[in-house]
């Protein structure tokens, strides 16, 4: 099977979505809030919206099943598409958010007539967060239209939230996964993507190189190495990485083994030798200098650290 790229990302910053709340509304409405999450996801399960936050120069019109992620944002507005501009937002009635997707209005909504807002925020580990921060634009929009499975997800994602049934939340959590996973390869394919890991993994003719760099990232790969690998030239190869992935292929490889020392230090009691070692550094004080360069702090105050807080809820 061939490796799956996104997917180790995906594993290794442990991203994850996580419904916040959700409005059903129809006729005039607005509503607006400000956004305290570096990332935040608004989806149309049903009906349409149009959505203002700062940095935008003019509004977005989202359809049924489309999703916005909006990236370290301050504010976001959602007005039903009568509106014509955000001058007549005023007069509107505004329509609260409920955290609670069980209320009566949510789960008795009419998908024929009424607007069906949710909302939520992206969830990722320290070592994660720059990485699709970086990736994405201040606003994603993906649009179903063009994304088979996104509009399904949704929607499974939303009965579950409203049913109550057993096991519920061990299924919201897969759905949320999902929806994700589809947002993100829904924006890969419909969008002209910036320099970045993204990017990088949808380069078929870097994949060879990037393969050796994921799958053995303890491997002494030179430059010359992974050129050879992707069937480049060394300066064909480092000038093409740079471009698409941001960052010198070295860097990147640097970063790669940084994130996996975080998940190792995080989650398992490897000592700090041995997964210097394995990481292919030639000594313990080389990953540790490494590591606090890239990370801010030695390994062993990282796992300190990270170990003393606690779980996300």
């Amino acid at each position: 099977m061939a490796r799956d790229e996104l997917s180790e990302v995906f594993d290794l910053i442990e991203v994850r979505s996580l419904l916040s709340g959700g409005f059903a509304a129809r006729g005039p409405w607005v509503s607006h809030a400000p956004i305290e999450d570096a990332l935040k996801f608004v989806a149309v399960v049903c009906g349409r919206a149009r959505l203002l936050t700062d940095g935008l120069d003019s509004p977005i019109d989202l359809e049924t099943g489309d999703v916005a992620i909006l990236n370290d944002r301050h504010w976001v507005e959602l007005v039903d598409r009568t509106a014509v501009d955000g001058s007549v937002t005023a007069a509107r009635p505004e329509v609260m958010p409920e955290a609670d997707f069980s209320s009566t209005r949510l789960v008795a909504a009419d998908r024929t007539l009424d607007d069906v807002i949710v909302g939520g925020r992206v969830d990722l580990n320290d070592a994660g967060r720059t990485l699709l921060l970086q990736a994405l634009p201040p606003v994603a929009h993906v649009r179903a239209a063009a994304a088979a499975g996104l509009r399904d997800s949704l929607d499974r994602l939303f009965d579950e939230v409203t049913a109550s049934r057993m096991g519920s939340a061990f299924a919201i959590r897969q759905y949320g996964q999902l929806l994700l996973l589809e947002v993100l390869r829904a924006y890969v394919e419909q969008t002209d993507l910036p320099p970045g890991w993204l990017l990088l993994l949808s380069d078929e003719r870097l994949r060879p190189a990037l393969s050796i760099i994921h799958g053995e990232p303890g491997r002494p790969a030179g430059l010359e190495d992974l050129a050879r690998a992707a069937g480049m030239s060394r300066t064909s190869f480092a000038e093409r990485f740079r471009t698409v992935a941001g960052v010198p292929p070295l860097t990147y490889l640097s970063r790669w083994r940084m994130l996996l020392a975080q998940r190792a230090l995080r989650h398992g009691d490897v000592g700090v030798g041995s997964l210097a070692s394995e990481l292919g550094y030639a000594s313990e004080s080389a990953f540790s200098t490494a590591f606090k360069r890239e990370v801010g702090e030695s390994p062993l105050r990282y796992r300190r650290r990270i170990r003393q807080q606690p779980a996300a809820g």
